[in-house]
């Protein structure tokens, strides 16, 4: 299932019951979350949701800064994935 949203794009392999995280805001990646890390990043994301923002590190290098408002369009977009998983 192909996932395209304001925030992230990515495909949801059902057979390795995987996202393959393909975009978050402007930067492209290739990341696969299986359903625990989605949890744990939902949960993250929940529980700071209503500080000023946060910044993400992909690769551990590349720091991606998010407002408030991306975080919140991120984790509705996430939880929306999230309904694919087994």
């Amino acid at each position: 299932m192909l996932f395209e949203g304001k925030m992230i794009a990515g495909e949801f392999d059902g057979s390795t019951n995987e996202f393959v995280l393909q975009r978050i805001k402007h930067h492209y990646t290739e990341t696969t979350l299986n359903k625990g890390q989605m949890q744990k990043v939902l949960g993250y994301l929940e529980k700071h949701q209503h500080e000023e923002g946060q910044i993400l590190s992909l690769f551990d290098q590349m720091l991606v800064r998010l407002s408030g408002e991306e975080v919140a369009i991120l984790l509705s977009e996430l939880a929306e994935v999230e309904k694919s998983y087994q």
